[in-house]
């Protein structure tokens, strides 16, 4: 049974950082993409960044938030700088999973872990 488990999230005033880990744990062929979402109250879940071929950020957290990934470890990482207080949500890590040579991807969510951006 894969696991999507996340990790960092917290309180933190406006211009601060915060450091997000998240590990994926299983039985699996291959992972294609590993990724951060946020969904804050009354709003639909956005992407914030993606790894994959390519790696890619939602504009809001451009020149701010930086993913990175170990493939080796399974894990990717989202370091959260100059924080704002519109930066507060959950916030999901995501894996695209294949579970075998011949099985088509899969979507594997973790928990979700609160940020909070607040003086």
């Amino acid at each position: 049974q894969e696991q999507v488990v996340e990790s960092g999230g917290g309180l933190v005033q406006p211009g601060g950082s915060l450091r997000l880990s998240c590990a994926v744990a299983g039985n699996f062929f291959s992972i294609h993409t590993m990724g951060w979402y946020r969904q804050a109250p009354g709003k639909q879940r956005e992407l914030v960044a993606v790894s994959g071929e390519s790696t890619n950020y939602a504009d809001s957290v451009k020149g701010r938030f930086t993913i990175s990934r170990d493939n080796a470890r399974n894990t990717v990482d989202l370091q959260m700088n100059s924080l704002k207080p519109e930066d507060t949500a959950v916030y999901y890590c995501n894996a695209k999973v294949q579970k075998t040579l011949l099985s088509s991807l899969r979507d594997y969510w973790g928990q979700g872990t609160q940020v909070t951006v607040s003086s």
